[in-house]
């Protein structure tokens, strides 16, 4: 698993400091997994796993993706989580902000305007498609 760690801190290129920083240990016990001298205990390799993404078999075993498919879901989970720690000045949370106060018809022009354009993973036009 040290080689696997190493691997992942270097592909996301980060310093030991920034990697422990993000994960709550000291720089030297991230130094320790490294080169082998200690294994991480299951909720650290849990802390890793969640703060970066990363595969828990892969991490332990190295079988399987290092980075697994997100699901949209997820994606959009980590999109608020990270939208929630902006300042609420920020254009971010201003445009959120917005488009908490679009209604159906707001949300259905904007639809229009991305099928015209080729958006992909749109549902179907109710007014439009034909009923099963």
């Amino acid at each position: 698993m040290h080689e696997r760690i190493k691997y992942l801190r270097k592909t996301l290129d980060l310093t030991q400091q920034e990697f422990s920083d993000r994960i709550g240990v000291k720089r030297g016990a991230v130094a320790n997994y490294e080169v082998g001298r200690n294994d991480p205990t299951d909720s650290v390799v849990a802390l890793i796993c969640r703060e970066f993404g990363v595969s828990e078999q892969w991490l332990r075993t190295g079988t399987g993706e290092m980075f697994p498919p997100r699901t949209r879901a997820q994606e959009i989970a980590d999109f608020a989580a990270d939208l929630l720690s902006d300042e609420p000045e920020s254009t971010r949370s201003v445009v959120i902000s917005y488009l908490m106060r679009w209604d159906a018809d707001d949300w259905a022009a904007v639809t229009k305007i991305l099928r015209k354009h080729g958006a992909p993973h749109l549902p179907p036009d109710k007014e439009t498609e034909p009923n099963t």
